[in-house]
């Protein structure tokens, strides 16, 4: 264990605390059981290394990733035991998708070490309350989203500016938006950030970035799912493919019949596979609210998660309205219930209704419905219900 609280120690000095993740400010860590779920990249480790530096006592803390070549021939309970014994407090486990059994020994750890606290990340991937173990009674979970444009903006200029509610922007989009702009102008940082900056690792070599993306999304496919999911070689090249084809799509309204041809899978076994793509961060399913979505529920829009993995998987062939409807519907989602209107483009909580579009976007297609906004590009302030799309960016 001497080697492993080492180990941490050195990337305890490594990591930085300038730019904190807005997950830092919520987490209660007066629960014993927290689990972080989040696509890969998204900041699970740099999160979990700011809370032991910033948060915990570092001295009784100990932050390891569960593909560590120790549990190669160590069990992560007796590590637990030994940890506790000698004084720890709190355990940070990192990847926890990557060792067997890890529901099993997590609970056991939970019942048996009362003094003791475990906060554990996985990928979205793992449905943590419907492990076998039931950590449902447990575990106290958050869920960490890519980068905000309002946390991007943060990372970029150093500027810090407040989250906003969803109802708070409706009402003062025009005094909010004048607030932002006295200070930088936001539609250059708006451009790359639809482009290069929903992962914080964009900062390591912007040039690479979309390259690095790509990387991210093999493993997510063949390492991530694959865990969980058990896939042959086959199912995995079909699943790149169904993503390639909805990245290269004008919002893509999934017709399951020829769908299925195009990447050779059954109709249930595309929804299936439209479903594991969604738990792992790369899509997002929108439905109609009278839609009863179960297991074999074919979506009736989809989109990628978010903008960055349009440009990295479709490069030129990136449709603009698109980008706007997949970067709108990134930022509310997880934050609000998010269905497909008769009208318009997103209906939020069956009570608001948005219309995305360019600057030149009437009102035409909501002039008839109440409680109904613009989103326009390419503005940088509004007026009555006309709001600009970037400042969508500022609800986390």
């Amino acid at each position: 264990m001497d080697e492993l609280i080492l180990e941490y120690q050195v990337k305890l000095t490594q990591v930085n605390v300038k730019f904190r993740r807005y997950l830092f400010h919520t987490i209660d860590l007066s629960n014993r059981l927290i689990a972080i779920k989040g696509a890969r990249g998204a900041g699970k480790t740099t999160l979990l290394l700011q809370l032991a530096k910033e948060k915990l006592n570092d001295k009784k803390t100990l932050y390891i990733s569960l593909d560590h070549i120790y549990f190669y021939e160590n069990k992560l309970y007796e590590l637990a035991k030994q940890f506790e014994q000698f004084g720890g407090t709190h355990l940070l486990l990192d990847e926890v998708h990557k060792y067997p059994n890890w529901s099993r020994e997590i609970k056991l750890i939970y019942d048996n070490f009362p003094s003791l606290t475990v906060i554990f990340t996985s990928s979205s991937m793992l449905e943590i309350y419907k492990s076998e173990s039931d950590l449902s009674r447990r575990a106290v979970s958050y869920h960490l989203k890519e980068l905000s444009f309002r946390e991007f903006i943060s990372f970029e200029t150093k500027q810090e500016f407040p989250v906003y509610s969803l109802i708070e922007l409706l009402k003062n989009h025009n005094s909010i938006a004048q607030e932002v702009l006295s200070k930088l102008k936001p539609l250059p940082l708006f451009d790359k950030y639809l482009k290069i900056g929903a992962y914080p690792y964009y900062k390591e070599n912007e040039e690479f970035f979309n390259q690095k993306l790509l990387n991210t999304i093999n493993l997510i496919i063949e390492t991530d799912i694959n865990a969980v999911e058990n896939l042959n070689y086959e199912t995995i090249i079909k699943l790149k493919k169904l993503l390639k084809s909805v990245a290269t799509s004008v919002p893509f309204t999934p017709n399951v019949t020829k769908l299925s041809q195009l990447v050779g899978l059954s109709r249930n076994s595309l929804v299936s596979a439209l479903k594991m793509l969604e738990k792992a961060g790369l899509v997002n399913e929108l439905y109609k609210p009278t839609t009863g979505i179960g297991v074999l529920t074919k979506p009736e829009k989809l989109y990628l998660n978010n903008s960055n993995l349009l440009y990295a998987l479709a490069k030129d062939n990136t449709n603009i309205g698109n980008v706007r409807e997949t970067f709108v519907l990134n930022q509310l989602k997880g934050l609000h219930h998010i269905h497909l209107p008769q009208q318009g483009d997103l209906l939020i909580d069956e009570s608001i209704t948005i219309e995305i579009g360019g600057k030149n976007k009437t009102k035409k297609q909501i002039k008839d419905i109440t409680n109904a906004f613009i989103a326009k590009d390419q503005i940088e302030i509004g007026y009555g219900n006309i709001i600009p799309v970037w400042l969508f960016g500022f609800l986390y």
